[in-house]
This record gives C-alpha cells, sequence and structure tokens, in this order.
C-alpha cells in the first residue's frame, strides 16, 4: 500500500531526524554533543565569528545551553576528527574509514590538494614532516610568511600551502584548534593503530556507508537531495535505493508537492503518532537543514542564501544572516552580531516570510528563541534596530537579559 504524507509531515520527520523537532527536555551533558554530531553525520566548521561560530551555533541550537569547549575537547580526544566531507566538517571518529579513501587520493579533491605545489617542493614538505616529528603539533601561525608576501584570502604563505596540502593527504590531521586556529600533527601519533591494508575501505564500500548515513541524517529525502550530504559526485543512489527498498532500510512514500521521496525506517514511528513540532531556534547558515539550498526551497519554501561573499550594496538581506526556525517551520531570518566588549546581540534587522501570522505564540517563542542564544554568548542586553512594521509596533526596541 502506497504511503502519502503531508508536507508538515514531512518536515516533522526530517526535523525529528536532525534533533530540531522539539527542544531538550535537560541540561546537556558532554555525550549530548558526540550524539548530537553522529545524528547529523557531519559539523560542518566555518570560521565566521560576528555571532558564535557556526559549530557551536548548529550544537547550540539542538542541545541548548552547552560549554563551547566541550567541542574543543572532542576534537582533542579524538572523539572527533577533521576532514572534508560536506565541506570542512567535524566527523565522528569511528567514521575516519569511510572518508579515507579520498586521502589516499587527494589529487580528486580539487582546490583542496595541489599535487604540482607537492611535487616541486618536496624537500620542504619532508622537512616540515621531520620538524613536527621532532617538535610536535605546529599551527600555520608557527611559521613567518616570507619577504614581500601579498595578503589576502588565497596567498597563503609556504607553510600553510604544506599544512592543507598534507591535511588533505591524510599526512596531518587536526589534533586541537587554538583560538579556533588548526594545529596539526601526524597522522601516525594521532592513529597509530591504523593500518591501511587491515582498515581502509574500497571506495565503492565507503559511499555506500556515505549514502546510509546520509538517508539516516535526512529521515525523509528526495533522491536528488541524498548525494550532496557528504558531496558524493556519480554515486549510485538509484541502485543504492533499489537495494534498501528491498530490505526495508527505507521506504518509498509520496509527499504533497514533493513527489516520490523515500523514509528512513528509523522514522516510521513517526508514522504511527501524531508529532508536534514545539522547537523554535535561530540556526546557522551552515545548519544541515539549510546548508542544500535547493532542498530548503523544496521542503520548507524558503529561499536562502549565503551573502556573506556578496558586495554589501548587492545584499538582499545582511552579512550572516540566520535562519529561524518555528515549530516545524521556517519563518523568518535576522541578521545579527554580537557585540562581545559591550555584551549586547544586537539584531540590526529582522524578517518574517511573506504569508507568516504574527501570534502572540509566535512572539513569545522568537523573543525567548533570541534571549536564549544571547545569553549563551555571554550578552546581557538585545538591542533591534530594525523590525517589520507588525512587530515594531508591539515590541521593544531592547530588553535586558
Amino acid at each position: 500500500m502506497s504511503i502519502s504524507l503531508s508536507l508538515i509531515q514531512a518536515r516533522h520527520i526530517h526535523l525529528a531526524a536532525q534533533g530540531l523537532l522539539r527542544p531538550s527536555q535537560r541540561k546537556a551533558r558532554f555525550t549530548d554533543l558526540l550524539n548530537c554530531v553522529r545524528q547529523m553525520s557531519l559539523l560542518q566548521i566555518d570560521t565566521i565569528h560576528v555571532v558564535a561560530r557556526s559549530p557551536y551555533l548548529v550544537l547550540f541550537s539542538r542541545l541548548g545551553d552547552y560549554p563551547s569547549a566541550w567541542l574543543e575537547e572532542a576534537l582533542a580526544t579524538g572523539r572527533l576528527f577533521e576532514y572534508w566531507a560536506h565541506e570542512a566538517c567535524f566527523i565522528p571518529a569511528e567514521d575516519y574509514p569511510l572518508l579515507r579513501h579520498r586521502m589516499l587520493s587527494p589529487q580528486a579533491m580539487g582546490w583542496k590538494y595541489n599535487g604540482a605545489w607537492a611535487e616541486t617542493r618536496q624537500q620542504e614538505v619532508a622537512q616540515l614532516l621531520a620538524h613536527i616529528k621532532d617538535h610536535g603539533p605546529v599551527r600555520s601561525a608557527d611559521f613567518a610568511a616570507p619577504p614581500g608576501q601579498q595578503s589576502g584570502w588565497w596567498a597563503w604563505k609556504p607553510h600553510k600551502r604544506h599544512l592543507e596540502n598534507l591535511f588533505t593527504a591524510g599526512e596531518l590531521m587536526v589534533v586541537e584548534r587554538r583560538n579556533f586556529q588548526r594545529v596539526y600533527d601526524l597522522r601516525q601519533r594521532v592513529l597509530p593503530e591504523w593500518d591501511d591494508a587491515l582498515h581502509a575501505l574500497e571506495e565503492k564500500e565507503a559511499v555506500r556507508r556515505m549514502l546510509y548515513n546520509s538517508a539516516q541524517s535526512l529521515g525523509l529525502f528526495r533522491a536528488e537531495w541524498l548525494a550532496d550530504y557528504y558531496r558524493l559526485k556519480r554515486a549510485p543512489v538509484k541502485e543504492q535505493l533499489a537495494e534498501w527498498i528491498e530490505a526495508g532500510t527505507v521506504v518509498p512514500v509520496e509527499v504533497e508537492t514533493l513527489g516520490q521521496c523515500y523514509l528512513h525506517h528509523s522514522q516510521l514511528p513517526m508514522l504511527e503518532q501524531k508529532s508536534q513540532a514545539t522547537h523554535t531556534a535561530l540556526l546557522s547558515p551552515f545548519d544541515p537543514v539549510v546548508w542544500d539550498r535547493k532542498r530548503a526551497l523544496e521542503l520548507f519554501n524558503f529561499a536562502y542564501r549565503l551573502e556573506c561573499y556578496t558586495p554589501e550594496a548587492k545584499r538582499q538581506y545582511g552579512y550572516f544572516v540566520l535562519p529561524i526556525l518555528h515549530r516545524g517551520a521556517l519563518k523568518g531570518r535576522l541578521d545579527a552580531k554580537m557585540q562581545r566588549k559591550e555584551k549586547v546581540l544586537l539584531i540590526r534587522q529582522l524578517w518574517l516570510e511573506p504569508g507568516v501570522r504574527i501570534t502572540a505564540g509566535l512572539l513569545t517563542d522568537l523573543q525567548q528563541a533570541i534571549s536564549r542564544f544571547a545569553r549563551w554568548q555571554g550578552a546581557q542586553k538585545v538591542h533591534l534596530l530594525n523590525l517589520p512594521a507588525e512587530l515594531a509596533a508591539i515590541w521593544p526596541k531592547e530588553w535586558a537579559l
């Protein structure tokens, strides 16, 4: 019998799989952070810090208040590792075998690996590896730029290029973040028991497992959404779906406006219960719920793009705009900045999506979500500059926390 779902049901299933359907009912524990990353499979890294940096924000939107140092602890103790997945990501340690084939063929990694650079500077690279072996982990900041070095995003000094190349090739691993700067050490020291001959997976098997992780973390998905989660190219999605359907791993469903979709078997209990979406949170631009902009549009009718690399005059919204999740729907966005010295969260502007009805519940939930977000970052006050007229008429311009 064919299963038909409403768009609201589909959204709820996806948000449940992502840990965003309901707020956490207790104070977060360190193990919750690890389980949260496992639930998402990947935690994308970005360094922009006008508010909390993206990985911390993604965790906060799911866990609530937690010590941000837990993320560094998880990395430093080897429970997470860093590598290229969706983009640069924190990944559960047990999934290292899934990405190892990429490290062994770094030439396929595009701009992330410069083979010509590595080939022509073999002696410098060997000296750098010997230095790390003898003197311990290093940062790019430990090495001076040569005289006359240009500044700029891609004008990396030689040692920075070496470190990035060696990281992509899996010769170096990130063992900690110091002021959010990568600290690199030899893979052999981080994973002394690892043996490629014994532990590495064939690419075909690794891709199969990444597709499975993607299906589980999405909960419900169109076939077209699956490969993007790990940025897989030429992934055998059609063949994998046929195998999963036969095994009962996924169940075909028909979703209002979306058409043919697939439900991961772990979400089958959601069909038996009347799920209520009760969570309100500010999402990172790099949250898995919105990092696939086409999926966000199709599933949530939310047209979104990151504009921090767009010239200011051409931005539709703002530099680092946070989607607003409210009880199962993406109902707005806000452009915020944490003024750390003044301990003020500044909301430059807030927008609601067309057709969103301003209710007492929405106002209460949104104000509480903004306050939680601000308080977690050490703010003592929220200051709002530009609001929709309907909100400006009833909301204060600022409030103390």
